[in-house]
């Protein structure tokens, strides 16, 4: 038998590892699942969060950097070799594994974790290479945050809509068909009143804060216990 036979065979398993994307009926290109993207994309969120309170309050800069490392490993895998194998997906997908897919075009994602990718890069670098912090550090993790909790919250992907700036071709299966255009069903629309909800609400908050900051500022004391020693003198 000989050796060349089974090259195809192996070309095959490698096209089906380095694969950006789904296979699934139905669909003219290939897809990935929303709700695993956004489970995960919640995931990276709390961690990266959790990391930059421990910078804000304690100055611990320990945890931001394991946390850039996971990140950029994360989003590598993704884009360079498959979703599949990225291990904040594979763990959102075993979260929200009862749920119906969602399906979106994996294009579009590809080059929003484009963005990732040059994000965490320049973080990793600035902060685990070259061990410093500044503005510029500081803005590329609110720029991650901002994306993240966009994402997870809202299934609104930002880096997405660069997409169509830079390509002819139109985004396809966009999440909550925002790609396709078409008339707002009535549970979907605003109305005044709800738009003087708003705004009465926005007022109601203000002047909260007007009259109340003072007594809501006091320390609270506790209702069981007693007063500390320091208190009493």
């Amino acid at each position: 038998m000989n050796g060349n036979d089974t090259h195809p065979n192996k070309e095959y398993k490698m096209n089906k590892i380095l694969k950006f994307g789904e296979d699934v009926a139905g669909f003219n290109i290939p897809v990935l699942n929303e709700r695993e993207i956004r489970a995960a994309a919640g995931l990276l969120f709390l961690f990266m969060f959790t990391s930059i309170l421990l910078v804000l309050l304690k100055e611990n800069f320990l945890m931001l950097k394991y946390a850039v490392t996971i990140f950029l490993t994360d989003i590598v895998i993704r884009v360079f070799i498959n979703p599949k194998y990225s291990p904040s997906l594979i763990i959102g997908r075993l979260i929200v594994r009862n749920q119906v897919p969602e399906y979106v075009g994996a294009r579009q994602k590809r080059f929003a974790w484009l963005i990732g990718v040059a994000l965490a890069t320049a973080m990793f670098t600035l902060l685990v290479v070259v061990n410093s912090y500044s503005p510029i550090t500081g803005i590329i993790c609110l720029i991650c945050l901002i994306f993240l909790f966009f994402e997870t919250a809202f299934g609104i992907c930002l880096g997405c809509k660069f997409y169509s700036i830079f390509h002819k071709d139109k985004a396809q299966y966009c999440p909550g068909e925002v790609c396709d255009t078409k008339l707002k069903q009535e549970i979907q629309k605003t109305s005044v009143m709800q738009m003087l909800v708003i705004l009465g609400f926005s007022a109601y908050i203000f002047f909260t804060v007007f009259l109340f900051n003072d007594n809501f500022s006091k320390r609270p004391h506790a209702l069981f216990g007693t007063k500390s020693t320091t208190e009493t003198k």
